[in-house]
């Protein structure tokens, strides 16, 4: 069924990238959810009504907070799906993140109030009167839910959406705590235990627990989370894959939101070629593998001497130094400035992050100093550079 929804109401549904699909995803995510919640909402209200359970009665208001859940992702969908403007000239796209902040923020003032409900449930116990009506309609409520749920995970892969993973897991969430609901209802019909409150009070918990978890998730993409070192790896390997390309190196990536991506490199060139036909490399590259990858790419071109032995000789005793240190430190913009007295060894050194400000000046005076026992005539000047995108270890 979510393919027959997905081919009847998304035009090109295989171009993920294009913004006004990713609206269309986002559109008619939100209005099956509306009607499913819709649904389950009144559905539960009335058994709550006739049961007299606050287990129920919370789990429809849950379905009542999930209904504005939707509605935000109806909004979302098109507020991210506006195009750049002055204001906001890389887009609208991390709307997607504040909208799944907010559902988060929904799931979290559900929570503490079914426990609110269930601990007054504790306190003050009233019989729960369930029927075999009563669970078969609990039981319909969980296989919605949990298809819900496999709907906007399906959806939500397709887009790479922070909106529809928050969506995902709050019917989870509804699956667990109707299930634990349903648990409650069969006791009480079957046994006579009545633990409704103790129940709603243990789902309450739960979902309080998921809607922290759920914040904190969606609050590292604001915050610019590195980007994934597979990416990072990834972007490397196609642009070093180029023949001309030596190495690549000083990879920054910035998230503006799902398909909205910018990225900028060094690489290295042979400082003996064509400056033109370089160029014309590097256009290339940006235009390919920015395109491949769904990125606005821009590359900065380093020249690197190939057949110079004494850079040469420079550059491995620096790389067997950078070899024995504690940490993993990676270097790159080699150059040699030779003088008659001296010989500047002028480069770029990568520190993982974490490492403290004094400890960076120990390792660097610790490369000059074992470069210099190498040959006296070295002097490093060095620049550190921090690794952003997490490939180094400390």
């Amino acid at each position: 069924m979510t393919d027959w929804l997905i081919s009847r109401f998304v035009k090109e549904s295989e171009n993920t990238v294009n913004r006004k699909v990713r609206e269309a995803y986002g559109t008619l995510a939100g209005w099956v959810g509306i009607a499913a919640n819709t649904l389950l909402c009144v559905l539960k209200f009335i058994i709550g009504m006739l049961t007299g359970s606050v287990a129920v009665q919370a789990d429809a208001v849950n379905n009542l907070a999930d209904i504005g859940s939707n509605l935000m992702t109806l909004l979302s969908a098109r507020l991210a799906g506006k195009p750049a403007d002055k204001e906001h000239p890389y887009g609208h796209a991390r709307m997607e993140y504040i909208a799944a902040l907010v559902i988060a923020f929904l799931i979290l003032g559900v929570g503490f109030e079914l426990g609110k409900e269930s601990f007054g449930k504790i306190l003050n116990p009233q019989r729960t009167e369930f029927t075999i009506g009563t669970m078969l309609a609990l039981a319909v409520s969980i296989l919605v839910k949990l298809w819900l749920g496999m709907f906007t995970a399906k959806i939500g892969k397709r887009i790479d959406s922070a909106t529809m993973s928050a969506a995902t897991a709050d019917s989870l969430m509804d699956c667990i705590s109707t299930g634990a609901i349903l648990v409650s209802s069969m006791l009480a019909y079957f046994f006579g235990v009545d633990i409704d409150g103790y129940i709603g009070l243990a789902v309450a918990a739960f979902v309080v627990h998921s809607g922290i978890k759920l914040i904190k998730e969606t609050v590292s993409p604001l915050m610019g989370e590195a980007p994934a070192p597979e990416f990072v790896k990834e972007l490397a390997d196609r642009i070093s894959a180029y023949e001309g390309i030596i190495a690549t190196h000083d990879i920054l990536i910035h998230s503006y939101g799902p398909g909205n991506i910018i990225a900028s490199a060094h690489a290295e060139v042979d400082a003996r070629g064509n400056v033109l036909e370089l160029h014309e490399l590097v256009d290339r590259i940006e235009l390919e593998v920015g395109r491949e990858m769904g990125m606005l790419l821009t590359i900065h071109m380093d020249p690197v001497e190939m057949d110079n032995p004494d850079v040469q000789r420079a550059k491995a005793a620096v790389a067997d130094v950078l070899e024995g240190l504690p940490v993993n430190v990676a270097f790159h913009d080699f150059r040699m400035v030779p003088g008659e007295r001296r010989n500047n060894l002028i480069f770029d050194i990568v520190m993982p992050l974490g490492i403290r400000d004094e400890k960076e000046d120990e390792l660097v005076s610790t490369i000059r100093r074992k470069v210099r026992e190498f040959d006296p005539t070295y002097f490093c000047v060095i620049q550190v550079d921090h690794d952003f995108n997490g490939l180094t270890q400390p």
